[in-house]
């Protein structure tokens, strides 16, 4: 059985099964990318819950983990080598686990580098972006006064729609035929702009027929629906 006592995080979240995958996490858009690969590939994994009500995020041992303080984060105790491997980023955590799996990332080259530049579209582009509008709409932007910033985000979130409505159009998924780490990346963030930040009507998504369609194919996977509950709230 694997001994993962070297690492602070493990005595805060204590590994019922250490010989799993650790997942320290939260159902956010971020939070279920990982959650979702993990419950596609069946990686066997433990989900461990990061409150940020009580500020959990900001413990010693989480940031032991992840000095970014952002969620998710894993530990795989059978890394590289036989070794455990502590990892944070989302884009990072999608990518190793498409290698350990051997699934989900084009084997092709010039594909894989395609799917790699619509996942760092996903990272540099939609998160922020959706995140930012989401602020400005639901949360404490919602009562400045100056919505400049918010009819900023607005047409920012829409020209990013426009981009993934061009490419599915004539596509089943992002990379086209196979479903993939790009679709686990985008569409939760799809799904949290126009639900939980409130955002539909605002940012015209009946615009974008493709990219609801997809959605809605996304929405319908099993594994999907089970990793958007996980790991699941307190």
């Amino acid at each position: 059985m694997a001994d993962l006592s070297a690492f602070p995080i493990t005595r805060k979240w204590p590994a019922q099964h250490p010989d799993r995958i650790q997942l320290y996490s939260l159902p956010t858009p971020n939070g279920v990318k990982v959650s979702i690969m993990l419950e596609e590939t069946r990686l066997p994994y433990e989900a461990h819950l990061v409150n940020f009500s009580t500020q959990d995020q900001h413990s010693p041992e989480f940031l032991s983990l992840n000095p970014n303080n952002k969620i998710p984060a894993i530990l795989d105790p059978s890394g590289p080598g036989g070794r455990p491997l502590p990892l944070f980023e989302t884009g990072a955590i999608l990518l190793y686990l498409a290698g350990k799996s051997g699934r989900f990332l084009p084997d092709d080259t010039a594909e894989r580098y395609e799917a790699l530049q619509w996942l760092m579209f996903q990272i540099g582009g939609i998160g922020p972006m959706f995140g930012q509008l989401g602020f400005f709409n639901k949360f404490g932007g919602k009562d400045y006064e100056d919505k400049r910033p918010l009819r900023r985000y607005v047409e920012e979130s829409r020209r990013l729609l426009r981009v993934l409505e061009g490419r599915l159009e004539g596509r089943d998924w992002m990379m086209g035929d196979d479903y993939g780490i790009v679709d686990m990346a985008i569409f939760p963030w799809v799904r949290n702009l126009i639900g939980f930040y409130e955002a539909r009507d605002l940012v015209g998504f009946q615009d974008f027929p493709q990219v609801a369609r997809v959605l809605d194919a996304f929405l319908a996977r099993p594994a999907v629906q089970r990793g958007l509950e996980i790991p699941q709230r307190a």
